[in-house]
């Protein structure tokens, strides 16, 4: 002690001093080097994590975990782990082996949402390896190959807890030959829920199971008068064939606790495929030949939901958010979503023999503002299916509130939870993918039910149109929720008529929240425009027909498609749809027609003009009304004014010629016009014109009249002379000697009377009597026929 006190209270020796300042250099030599050699080792730490961890901070080897068996362990149960790992690395890993992990209880369901995000990162939490002989291992991983492993532990291995969501993991860790020593060079995380004995208090869950699909039926039915329905494609009858996404949906809802929620048209497209029909080609149309399995699709779906729920969307399945941005400002928009909703029950109950629930609205993604809830209800639904990321809690809830939120007008929004009724979404293609989304939905439903002690009625509602893949971890999904025991199944019905949770949110987000992605995929309002266009034609139209049906329920029915949610993301198909409905009927309606006619001559003061209306429809036509216009009235008139109209009524498959009755008023050239009408006046079709030449004394008219006028004048001179000759004559037969005597008729006057006949006629007698030698067969001939003289000759 004395030395510690000298040594702290007194000045140290040179001697000391010396020691110190040697200890000190040759202890920083070392220190020095280890300050040289930084670079060179942070060098080397930066290649080794580039080669064993990406950018996102996965690892080297990737681990596929492509099954999880049970996917809810109750105590007693092994739990059975399969998959692969795959070294994406360079270098080859050696010493490796696959563990089981068990990470910390996840309490809130952001906290599994968290979790989710960072699945494959090895930054994140890894938890304890349970290890022991519940490894498997490889001496060897090499670059790029795959390689498979199962793990089998039993559930009292894991030592779980309290009930509730704990992370589950599983991790390879091996060494390579930059960094030969044991590390974790790969992870994927998910989720064990932990629920061996039945919850206090369960949720009562709602699972929507969609059937719903494009659009696959034209307007076209045929010219006969069985009305075959025509196809775009053969797709429907891939879909509902054996290991198609239709056969799929209906072979796994079959066996599930679900509310079935159907389109109608899909319902009639498929039993329109049971009789005759016909589908489109590049050339015209081929026939059909699903007959067999579309019926078996029915009758298997008619014994699937014979006691279940269904719910009937309005037929085709409308897409309300486009109808409420961009069609309410054209006339007829909400109109034809009425009939969607009206035709629905219909549909359900003739294909299914089931009486569907209609009171529910849709909207795409359960995205809500005023305008949608307005364009909803506006055909009868008081019950719109809403989205919790739409309708956002705003009042602090430490919870999930029941489903059920009243929002005034007597509208009930049914909230569907998002983060379930998205688990499914995205690529599910591979195992692995389908398992983590069944694992995250089945921990999100648990966190869910451990919020509170509150019983709450939560509903499910999933992408409209799932694919084949998706829909089955959709159904493994709702198998095991169904075998949890944390929650019971409840129809939608019910979940909506629960009571409301007062804290619940209640208040519908304006216009400005609606989600762009989604405003961006709507039908524009020229599409509604179109509608509006397609919908005139048929009301002029269908006036005229005496079948009126045959025509307006396809049309009807392909208007309700051409607002279908199906046409979301492809702008091109649904404006081709529209364009070929459009087309279809504007052909229809040009069956029935006038008949082009050539210009025309009208001789005389009247005439008759034909005009012939031609109907190549099946069903007859009639309430038409043929008008025949003058354009030149003051020339000619069409009846007694410039224009005349008679009714028509044609059969189908003939035609009809009406006659109309003109006056010539001038010489020259008039414009006549013929128009069909409807009985209320709308101009049905094109018109006819076609010019009228006006001559009201032609050449031929003037000839004809002017050679009757001759052959009068020379039969009145002919009257005259034979007249003429015959009192010659009678003179010359009772008295010649007094002729003589008067006359000096002799050797003095050799011509005797008829010299005197000459004078006074100024003619030459003998050249028109028939007895003189220069036509000696005239008279004869004349004496025969009629002998008192040429009266007959002159009627003749």
């Amino acid at each position: 002690m004395a030395e510690a006190a000298d040594f702290q209270g007194m000045s140290p020796s040179p001697a000391r001093r010396w020691l110190r300042r040697s200890g000190a250099l040759l202890a920083g030599v070392p220190l020095l080097a280890g300050l040289l050699q930084l670079p060179a080792a942070s060098h080397a730490d930066a290649v080794g994590r580039t080669s064993l961890q990406d950018a996102s901070g996965s690892g080297s080897v990737a681990i596929a975990l492509d099954s999880l068996s049970p996917t809810v362990p109750s105590d007693g149960d092994t739990l059975t782990v399969s998959g692969t790992v795959t070294n994406n690395g360079r270098q080859a890993v050696t010493d490796a082996h696959v563990g089981l992990r068990v990470g910390p209880e996840l309490t809130t369901r952001s906290g599994i949402d968290s979790a989710a995000r960072d699945s494959d990162s090895l930054q994140g939490p890894t938890g304890t390896e349970v290890g022991g002989k519940y490894v498997e291992d490889f001496a060897k991983l090499t670059p790029g190959v795959a390689e498979p492993f199962s793990i089998s532990v039993p559930v009292d291995k894991l030592d779980l807890g309290d009930d509730g969501v704990y992370q589950f993991a599983v991790s390879l860790s091996g060494q390579t030959s930059a960094q030969p020593w044991d590390q974790v060079l790969g992870i994927q995380r998910t989720f064990l829920p932990w629920q061996p004995d039945a919850a206090d208090t369960k949720t009562k869950t709602t699972f929507l199971w969609p059937l719903v699909s494009d659009v696959h039926m034209t307007a076209e039915t045929g010219s006969n008068q069985q009305q075959t329905p025509v196809f775009l494609n053969d797709d429907l009858a891939k879909a509902i064939s054996p290991g198609g996404r239709l056969d799929e949906m209906l072979s796994l809802g079959k066996n599930l606790d679900v509310t079935w929620v159907v389109d109608p048209d899909l319902l009639a497209s498929v039993d329109a495929m049971t009789g005759s029909y016909k589908i489109q080609t590049a050339g015209g149309t081929t026939a059909g030949t699903h007959q067999a399995i579309a019926k078996q699709w029915l009758d298997e779906l008619q014994q699937a939901v014979a006691d279940k729920e269904v719910v009937a969307l309005p037929f085709a399945d409308p897409d309300l958010a486009s109808l409420a941005h961009n069609g309410t400002s054209v006339t007829g928009s909400l109109s034809h979503l009425k009939e969607a909703t009206d035709v629905a029950a219909t549909t359900v109950k003739t294909v299914l023999h089931v009486t569907p629930t209609t009171d529910f609205a849709w909207p795409v993604d359960g995205a809500v503002d005023p305008s949608i809830v307005k364009v909803a209800t506006s055909a009868g639904a008081d019950q719109i299916i809403a989205r919790s990321d739409s309708l956002q809690e705003t009042g602090g809830l430490s919870y999930t509130p029941s489903a059920a939120r009243p929002v005034g007008g007597g509208v009930t929004a049914v909230v569907a939870d998002s983060r379930l009724s998205t688990a499914f979404q995205g690529d599910l293609s591979k195992a692995s993918a389908s398992t983590l989304a069944v694992q995250r939905f089945l921990a999100q439903s648990l966190a869910l039910n451990t919020q509170t002690n509150r019983q709450r009625n939560i509903v499910v509602a999933p992408q409209r149109i799932p694919t084949t893949r998706q829909a089955q971890a959709m159904a493994e999904a709702v198998t095991d929720l169904e075998a949890g025991n944390w929650s019971q199944s409840e129809k939608l019905t019910a979940a909506a008529k629960a009571k409301p949770d007062p804290g619940a949110t209640t208040k519908v987000p304006p216009a400005s929240e609606y989600p762009s992605s989604l405003r961006k995929q709507e039908l524009p309002r020229s599409a509604f425009e179109q509608i509006a266009g397609t919908q005139d034609k048929l009301d002029n139209f269908r006036v005229i027909l005496s079948n009126e049906s045959r025509v307006v329920t396809p049309f009807g029915r392909a208007m309700n498609r051409e607002m279908s949610t199906s046409w979301r993301g492809r702008p091109y198909a649904a404006q081709s749809f529209r364009t070929d409905v459009d087309t279809y009927l504007t052909g229809l309606t040009g069956q029935v027609k006038l008949i082009d006619k050539s210009d025309t001559k009208l001789s005389g003061r009247s005439a008759t003009i034909p005009v012939t209306v031609q109907n190549n429809l099946v069903q007859g036509v009639q309430h038409l009304v043929l008008r025949l216009t003058s354009n030149s009235p003051t020339r000619l008139k069409i009846g007694d004014d410039a224009y005349d109209e008679q009714p028509i009524a044609v059969s189908g498959g003939h035609s009809q010629t009406v006659k109309f009755t003109t006056t010539a008023k001038a010489n020259g050239q008039a414009t006549v016009t013929a128009q069909l009408y409807t009985e209320d006046g709308q101009k049905y079709g094109g018109p006819v014109s076609f010019e009228v030449k006006v001559t009201e004394f032609t050449a031929t008219v003037m000839l004809v009249i002017g050679g009757g006028f001759l052959l009068l004048v020379l039969a009145g001179f002919r009257m005259y002379t034979q007249r003429k000759r015959a009192a010659a004559r009678e003179a010359a037969e009772n008295g010649p000697d007094d002729t003589a005597a008067e006359g000096g008729e002799g050797p003095e006057n050799p011509e005797g009377p008829d010299s005197r006949l000459k004078e006074e006629s100024g003619t030459d007698a003998r050249a028109d009597d028939p007895q003189q030698p220069s036509d000696p067969t005239a008279d004869t001939a004349a004496e025969s026929t009629d002998p008192s003289g040429a009266g007959e000759r002159v009627d003749r």
